[in-house]
């Protein structure tokens, strides 16, 4: 059904929460199976009377249903016509989801959850051997996830690259499935707690959540003062929405900075807070260790001082002795009362 021959009536939130006239339903339906497959390992769990975190499930299952409910309202179908709907979609699925989905740990929950034999075995192989590859290492990597970043705003847009991608059939879900991706990517090493191959340290994801807003503040400050536009694809919207394009586009650049610092504030808030914990637990486990065997490092430093003591004591001492030696030298050789002969 071509959005051409459906006009689409001005925007507003009750338009937006129709369902979609136009989506293919890829992305909703694999949130679905994903939602589906999470609950019945997680339920699974349960039966066994092995634990599994209730907020983990919700974390992930929030995270499918956003997914679905972004591309598979008519949210989607304005999205393809107006830069500030493409633009809230965008920061949804790279911004908003995907810490929702790496927080359930759901690589976690399949490494629990299969069977250890028969088919189930194969899976923990496979899935293990990709944990332990080199490949997931180098995909993983910081740097990686910021040069996405960069493609997906500023070489997406300013790169003329929006235009030739959303003229495709399937160019406006294949950019939907790589706004996720590219999320995740980004997520994974920053609040996972699955066993992925590399980990930063806290003061390493500050600072990569901080880059990630600087981007977005620059970002969006570009598109709300540019006086052109920065796409043909939605330089001529339906007259039945009544918008201008530049006024939508300096909307797009309001979202970018504000909607798309939000979350990334929230989870810099979240590290802070896990690295405070984390501080916090070692030191009790250091005090603890200390108290039952001894702290080496105190001991050697207390050592040193004692050394530093017995030194001292033994100067003070050899002063005193030399002294009293000159006192008796003296006592020794009286001068006669009747002095010299």
């Amino acid at each position: 059904m071509s959005l051409v021959n459906t006009p689409l009536p001005p925007p507003g939130l009750g338009e937006f929460l129709g369902v979609s006239a136009t989506s293919s339903f890829v992305m909703p339906i694999a949130a679905a199976v994903l939602a589906v497959a999470y609950l019945m390992a997680a339920v699974g769990l349960w039966v066994r009377g092995r634990r599994w975190s209730i907020a983990r499930t919700i974390s992930f299952i929030v995270g499918c249903v956003l997914v679905a409910l972004t591309t598979g309202l008519s949210l989607d179908d304005y999205s393809q016509v107006m830069l500030s709907v493409f633009m809230f979609e965008q920061l949804t699925l790279m911004m908003l989801v995907p810490p929702l989905l790496v927080l359930g740990s759901p690589i976690r929950l399949m490494l629990r959850s299969v069977p250890h034999r028969g088919l189930g075995r194969l899976v923990l192989v496979a899935g293990l051997s990709s944990l332990r590859s080199r490949l997931l290492r180098w995909v993983l990597h910081p740097v990686v996830s910021v040069l996405l970043f960069l493609l997906l705003f500023y070489g997406l847009y300013l790169g003329d690259l929006v235009d030739p991608i959303l003229a495709l059939p399937a160019g406006h879900v294949s950019l939907e499935v790589v706004f996720l991706v590219a999320g995740i990517l980004f997520a994974i090493p920053i609040v996972s707690d699955d066993p992925v191959p590399i980990r930063m340290t806290y003061p390493a994801r500050a600072l990569d959540l901080s880059a990630e807003v600087a981007l977005h503040a620059f970002f969006g400050v570009f598109l709300m003062i540019s006086p052109t536009l920065i796409t043909d694809h939605f330089a001529n919207p339906p007259a039945s929405l009544a918008i201008d394009p530049l006024v939508d586009q300096g909307i797009a650049g309001g979202l970018a900075w504000s909607y798309g610092e939000g979350p990334t504030v929230l989870i810099l808030l979240y590290i802070l807070h896990r690295w405070f914990r984390d501080d916090t637990r070692k030191a009790e486990a250091a005090d603890v260790r200390a108290d039952q065997f001894g702290d080496p490092d105190l001991d050697a430093y207390n050592d040193y001082l004692a050394r530093l003591r017995g030194r001292g004591h033994k100067r003070e001492h050899s002063g005193r002795g030399g002294d009293d030696l000159r006192v008796n030298d003296t006592d020794s050789s009286p001068t006669p009362k009747g002095g010299p002969q």
